[in-house]
């Protein structure tokens, strides 16, 4: 039955892309990481010294309803700190809110340029394939499902969009963009998270846990969404240069050090994340009850919008860029004429944006203009196209 699992595993990482066939099933510490330190403890046991008491006292002593006030206008890197913060609190802020040392502006700079250039494909990658791969990473989705964010998915998705948003806006590490301020809040409420779900009976009783979100949990993501998207944009040959594919790797190095990840275990290099990613993530995939109930109201926000996408067409294309494995876990009902035309229409659509095809499929507007409704659905539920503002939850999902 091991054996069996081994291989359930290893074909769903290869369908996906994020595992060799030497991929080890257990999860590791990077051996390639940014900063070129040895490994030491596993990040699975690894949370978070510096915002977990800090916020487990913010929250035993009532302050954070006056945080939210407070940080509502703290948006931009060069905001200063508003003031009406808990002297403690504030001091933690004046800490962290800085780019590490090991930081290249060159690269960041590449980055954003970058995602600016290539937005067409993250969004359809971070919403459909990452979001959708979010709700099958079994500890994640418990997680989600149970906190305060889980009762109101439009508004959980929101939030988590905004974290990718402002890591590819131009200028996101400068000191006009909004990055670091957003990466920082979503550090603080992930310390908020790993003190409220405990207390969640209805956690405790599906978790294989006693505290989410640690450091390896947050390296999972990163893979759901960097290592997997830097796999699919090759694996769909869209042109990538080595400076451009070093620079986006960069801006998510600089990213997850910014969420708290002790350095030495963000990988190096693409192929140490890769390597990584086989470790921590394509083994661990599987559904669940939560993971099934979200991805269907995930897909039920998608299919908001009215532009003569049906629900069979975002099934297919989830099928489409994750597999049908995952399309079966989810119970997503097959459309086989959906599925033609995604397998057939969504290439030549690349082709076109890229120069590489004269012809402009028929459906090139339709694909356009879902991108971006897709984006603006998830920015602060369509109404900003700036900011989702980032609150600390106080209590968890009720049963």
């Amino acid at each position: 039955m091991e054996n069996l699992s081994r291989r359930r595993a290893l074909s769903l990482g290869v369908a996906l892309g994020l595992v060799g066939v030497t991929g080890s099933a257990q999860a590791r510490a990077s051996t390639g990481s940014v900063t070129g330190a040895a490994a030491g403890t596993g990040p699975e046991w690894i949370w978070d010294d510096a915002a977990d008491p800090l916020m487990a006292s913010m929250l035993d002593n009532g302050h954070v309803p006056t945080i939210n006030t407070a940080w509502a206008s703290w948006v931009n890197n060069n905001d200063v700190l508003p003031s009406g913060l808990p002297s403690e609190f504030a001091a933690y802020l004046g800490q962290v809110n800085r780019l590490p040392s090991w930081a290249d502006p060159a690269k960041l700079a590449r980055a954003a340029d970058f995602n600016r250039r290539r937005d067409t494909y993250l969004f359809m990658l971070y919403g459909l394939g990452s979001g959708i791969m979010s709700t099958v990473i079994p500890r994640e989705a418990k997680s989600v499902y149970w906190s305060a964010g889980g009762a109101d998915m439009q508004d959980r998705a929101a939030k988590t969009f905004t974290f990718g948003y402002d890591l590819s806006q131009r200028g996101a590490f400068e000191s006009t963009g909004q990055f670091v301020v957003t990466a920082n809040k979503t550090r603080v409420v992930h310390a908020a998270v790993r003190h409220l779900l405990p207390q969640s009976p209805h956690w405790r009783a599906v978790a294989d846990e006693t505290v989410p979100i640690s450091a390896a949990d947050i390296l999972v993501t990163f893979h759901s969404l960097g290592t997997y998207v830097y796999r699919k944009l090759l694996d769909w040959k869209i042109p990538f240069p080595a400076a451009d594919q070093e620079a986006f790797l960069h801006s998510w190095q600089v990213a997850v050090h910014l969420l708290g990840v002790p350095d030495e275990h963000i990988p190096q290099t693409w192929a140490a994340a890769e390597k990584q990613s086989a470790q921590v993530l394509a083994p661990i995939l599987t559904p669940s009850t939560e993971g099934i109930a979200l991805a269907e109201e995930l897909l039920g926000l998608t299919a908001q919008i009215d532009l003569g996408v049906t629900r069979g067409f975002l099934n297919e294309f989830v099928r489409y860029v994750l597999s049908d494995e995952v399309g079966d876990w989810l119970g997503l009902k097959r459309d086989y004429a959906s599925a033609a035309l995604v397998r057939t229409a969504w290439p030549a659509f690349i082709l076109f944006r890229e120069g590489l095809s004269p012809v402009m499929p028929g459906t090139f507007y339709m694909f356009d203009q879902f991108v971006r409704a897709l984006a603006m659905l998830f920015l602060n539920k369509g109404s900003s196209g700036t900011t989702t503002p980032i609150t600390i939850p106080t209590g968890n999902r009720a049963g």
